[in-house]
C-alpha cells in the first residue's frame, strides 16, 4: 500500500486497462483502412471517410458520457465504474463483428457493413475510456502516488501497443497470406475482442469501490462543465497540440501496411515498422521521466516531439533512402512517441487537479471526455487523410485474391502521407504544446491554497 492509503492492487489494476486503451487505439488506426481498401474492395477515399466519421461521433459523444460519470457517484461499483463496466461488455463484441464482414460483401454494402459496426465500437469504447482517463485525477490528492498509478498506465499501454500491433497483422496473414484475407481479418477480430476484454474487466474489478480522494461536487449541467472546460487555458492548449499530434501518430499507423507493401515491397515488414516504432518507446519512456523531472513536463514534451519531427522526415525519404535507414527513422519517431503519449497525460492530470483545487467542482469527466474525444478524433483524422491522400494519388484498390500494380503517384502519396504529413502536423503542434504553462510549482500553490480553504471551512 502506499503511503497515502492506495492500494497497489488498485494501482496495477487501472494500469491494465491500458491494454484495452492500448490495444483500441492501435488496430483500427494500423489495419482498418487497409481492410477496407484491400480486403473488402471499397475505393480509397471512401474508406477513409468511413474511418474518420464514426470516430468524429465521439466529439459529441464523449462529453455527455463524461457529464454523466460526474454524476454517477452513488454507483455500485464506485464513481464511474458503472460505465466502465458497459463498454467492457459491449466493445468486445462490436470489435471483433467490425472485422467480420459476411462473405461475399463489398465495395458500398462492405462500407455500411463496417461503417455501422465501427460506429457502435466507437460508442462502447467512449463508455469505458472517458471515466478511465478520469479515475487518476481522483483516486489520490498526491501528485507522486498519481505519478505512479500514471506509471502503471503507461508501462502497459506499451505493452499492449507492441503486442497488439505485432500480432494483429500476424493474424490477419494467419491463413498464409501476409497481406491478409477476410478468414485472417476475422480471427484477428476475435483475439484482439478477448484481449480488450480481459484488460478493460480487470479496469473495473481492481479499482471497484475505491472511493474518490478529492473533496469535490458536481457541476449541475453538461454546459456549465464546458464552459469550465472553455475556461481553463492550459487543458485548452494542451488539447489542440495533442489532437495535431494524435493525427499525425493515426497518418503512420494507417501508412504502416501500405508502406511495408508497396514501397518495401513486403507486406510481413508491417510488423518490423510497428515494432521498429513502439520497442525504442519502452525503452525510452524512462528517458522521457527524467527529463522532465529535469526541464519540467512540457520542455520534455517539445523535445519529445522534435524527435519524432526528425523520424517522420526521414521515414518521408523513404522511396530513396535503404529499408535499414527508413527503419532506423521509424525507431527514432518511436523514441519521441514515448514522450508525446507518456508527458500529455501526466500534464493533462495536473490540468484537471488544478482546475479542482481552483474550483471546488467534480468535473474531471467532461474534461477527459472532451481529451479522449480530440484524441479518438485525431486517430480518426489520420487514416482519413491518409485515405485522402491515396485517392489524390489515384491509389487502386482490390480485394484479398489479388495485388494490384500502383502508378508512381500512389507510391508518392504512400510516402506523403507515411512521412511528410506527419512531419507538417509535428511542426504545427509544437507552438500549441508552447503555450501550456502550468508549472509543477503552481499546481502545488493551487493544492496549498485548496487544502487552507477545506481546513477554514471545517
Amino acid at each position: 500500500m502506499s503511503p497515502t492509503g492506495l492500494p497497489s492492487r488498485v494501482r496495477i489494476g487501472y494500469g491494465l486497462g491500458s491494454f484495452a486503451t492500448g490495444t483500441f487505439g492501435t488496430v483500427p488506426g494500423l489495419l482498418l483502412l487497409y481492410y477496407l481498401t484491400d480486403v473488402l474492395g471499397v475505393s480509397a477515399g471512401i474508406a477513409g471517410l468511413l474511418v474518420f466519421l464514426p470516430k468524429a461521433w465521439d466529439v459529441l459523444l464523449n462529453p455527455w458520457i463524461g457529464s454523466l460519470s460526474d454524476r454517477s457517484t452513488g454507483a455500485r461499483l464506485g464513481p464511474r465504474r458503472s460505465w466502465m463496466l458497459l463498454g467492457a461488455l459491449t466493445l468486445p463484441l462490436c470489435f471483433a463483428a467490425m472485422f467480420a464482414a459476411p462473405a461475399g460483401l463489398e465495395g458500398g454494402a462492405a462500407a455500411a457493413y463496417v461503417a455501422v459496426l465501427f460506429l457502435l465500437t466507437a460508442s462502447a469504447y467512449a463508455c469505458f475510456q472517458v471515466p478511465y482517463v478520469a479515475l487518476p485525477a481522483e483516486l489520490t490528492a498526491d501528485p507522486d502516488e498519481r505519478a505512479r498509478v500514471m506509471s502503471w498506465r503507461v508501462a502497459f499501454l506499451g505493452v499492449a501497443i507492441l503486442l497488439s500491433g505485432a500480432l494483429a497483422p500476424l493474424l490477419a496473414g494467419a491463413d498464409g497470406d501476409d497481406r491478409g484475407s477476410a478468414g485472417g481479418y476475422r480471427l484477428m477480430g476475435v483475439v484482439v475482442g478477448a484481449i480488450l476484454a480481459v484488460g478493460m474487466c480487470a479496469a473495473v474489478v481492481a479499482t471497484a469501490g475505491a472511493k474518490s480522494a478529492v473533496r469535490t461536487t458536481s457541476e449541475p449541467s453538461l454546459r456549465a462543465q464546458l464552459r469550465a472546460a472553455r475556461g481553463n487555458a492550459p487543458f485548452a492548449w494542451l488539447l489542440g497540440a495533442f489532437v495535431v499530434q494524435a493525427a499525425a501518430t493515426g497518418l503512420m499507423l494507417a501508412g504502416t501496411q501500405y508502406f511495408a507493401t508497396y514501397i518495401l515491397d513486403r507486406p510481413s515488414a508491417t510488423t518490423w515498422l510497428f515494432a521498429c516504432l513502439i520497442v525504442p518507446s519502452l525503452l525510452a519512456m524512462p528517458l522521457w521521466l527524467a527529463v522532465g523531472r529535469r526541464t519540467g513536463k512540457r520542455n520534455a514534451a517539445v523535445g519529445a516531439s522534435l524527435c519524432f519531427l526528425a523520424g517522420a522526415l526521414g521515414a518521408a525519404a523513404g522511396r530513396e533512402l535503404p529499408p535499414s535507414l527508413v527503419y532506423v527513422a521509424v525507431a527514432l519517431a518511436g523514441v519521441g512517441y514515448a514522450g508525446m503519449q507518456m508527458l500529455p497525460m501526466a500534464m493533462l492530470g495536473d490540468a484537471i487537479a488544478a482546475d479542482a483545487y481552483r474550483s471546488g467542482r467534480r468535473r474531471a469527466g467532461v474534461f477527459t471526455g472532451l481529451w479522449t474525444a480530440g484524441e479518438t478524433l485525431g486517430l480518426a483524422l489520420g487514416p482519413g487523410l491518409f485515405g485522402l491522400v491515396l485517392a489524390l494519388g489515384d491509389f487502386v484498390s482490390s480485394d484479398a485474391d489479388e495485388r494490384v500494380a500502383q502508378p508512381g503517384s500512389a507510391l508518392t502519396a504512400i510516402v506523403v502521407g507515411f512521412g511528410a504529413l506527419p512531419a507538417l502536423l509535428l511542426v504545427l503542434s509544437i507552438p500549441l504544446l508552447a503555450r501550456y504553462r502550468l508549472t509543477e510549482a503552481e499546481l502545488v500553490r493551487l493544492r496549498h491554497e485548496s487544502t487552507e480553504r477545506d481546513e477554514e471551512s471545517v
